[in-house]
């Protein structure tokens, strides 16, 4: 019989006092399974190529273990016009349900998937109905003016700020976490 290998949990980075941004440090490795949706008091601002997409001051995060913290907007703070449905189909997240994605329509270009919604969440994370993520890597995103790092790998949507600390899932290494 042939088993699988054995993950081990890595060494969080663990930081104290305060990040260059002010704010403390914060471990993805303390943040919850399920994940949790909490309150985002920091302005997010997204745009591409001088051209703001989204502004809001009422953002939430959801903050999950191992993952970069993903910033959630009302649709109310998107600039009409600029987001349309995408092809290729939606994914299914185990806690927040299916999501569904979109373009960004700029005057010179689309910016294809862009970002993505769950319209109908699962139980528990209602707060996320009737907003929507942006993927740091393909949109550029800021934090009260932070530049936003995108969670590596390509799959996930985090939005990684100086006060965020790993290792976070999405680097080499961890596709089995």
């Amino acid at each position: 019989m042939a088993f699988g290998r054995i993950l081990r949990r890595p060494e969080p980075e663990r930081r104290k006092g305060k990040a260059p941004n002010g704010l403390p440090y914060e471990s993805v490795w303390d943040y919850p399974r399920p994940p949790e949706v909490r309150p985002e008091p920091r302005t997010a601002l997204v745009a591409a190529d001088g051209t703001t997409i989204a502004s809001s001051r009422n953002g939430v995060k959801v903050c999950e273990t191992a993952g970069a913290p993903v910033i959630y907007l009302p649709f109310d703070d998107v600039t009409p016009g600029l987001l349309q449905p995408s092809g290729g189909g939606g994914t299914w997240c185990e806690w927040k349900g299916a999501a569904s994605y979109f373009d960004v329509v700029l005057p010179d270009r689309i910016i294809a998937r862009a970002a993505w919604t769950y319209r109908d969440p699962s139980p528990g994370f209602a707060q996320l109905a009737n907003r929507v993520s942006f993927y740091p890597a393909l949109v550029d995103c800021t934090l009260d003016r932070e530049p936003v790092l995108p969670q590596p790998g390509g799959f996930y949507g985090g939005w990684i700020t100086a006060e965020i600390t790993g290792p976070i899932k999405g680097e080499p290494g961890t596709g089995g976490w």
